[in-house]
């Protein structure tokens, strides 16, 4: 990634040797989210799922002033329609002492430099609806509700209900 000229920003892809970093900034994200009793991530999981054999999502860090300011973690979807893959966006978080310095517009930014350099038809994400500060910023940049799409999950109790109704 590329270092940002303003102020003493940078944006980086994290490393295997981030990845304690990377379950802090989740957990100090999941505070934020009222949801830290959701986060059951070991940073060995982590380590497997973004830095083993396969990976399943990647991360960029932020650095500002040489603290480690927040994170983007994300991953590739597929648009049938578009035929061309899109990166979803699980999540990005900004230390609250550092907010409103620009920290999460680049890591957005980079994040949308990645996807035109990859080809991708469209960058994607969620938002808490209580979450009206991000609602707003998103909107700042151009980015528009999708409200006429509900977002549906199987969580891990209803995934092992429904591989026992299998044959």
């Amino acid at each position: 990634m590329e270092n940002s000229s303003k102020n003493n920003l940078s944006i980086r892809e994290a490393n295997e040797n981030d990845v304690s970093l990377i379950l802090s900034l989740i957990t100090e994200l999941a505070v934020y989210e009222k949801l830290l009793n959701e986060v059951v991530a070991t940073e060995e999981q982590l380590k497997e799922m973004l830095f083993g054999k396969k990976r399943y999502a990647e991360v960029l860090i932020a650095n500002f002033d040489n603290e480690d300011a927040g994170f983007a973690l994300f991953f590739h979807n597929f648009s049938t329609f578009l035929g061309k893959p899109g990166i979803y966006l699980e999540d990005i978080f900004v230390k609250p002492h550092l907010r409103g310095k620009g920290i999460g517009k680049s890591l957005l930014l980079s994040l949308v430099k990645l996807a035109k350099e990859r080809n991708c038809g469209r960058v994607e994400w969620s938002v808490l609806n209580w979450n009206e500060p991000s609602i707003k910023f998103y909107k700042s940049l151009g980015a528009k509700p999708m409200n006429e799409w509900t977002v549906f999950r199987l969580s891990k109790d209803e995934i092992n209900h429904l591989c026992e109704l299998q044959p």
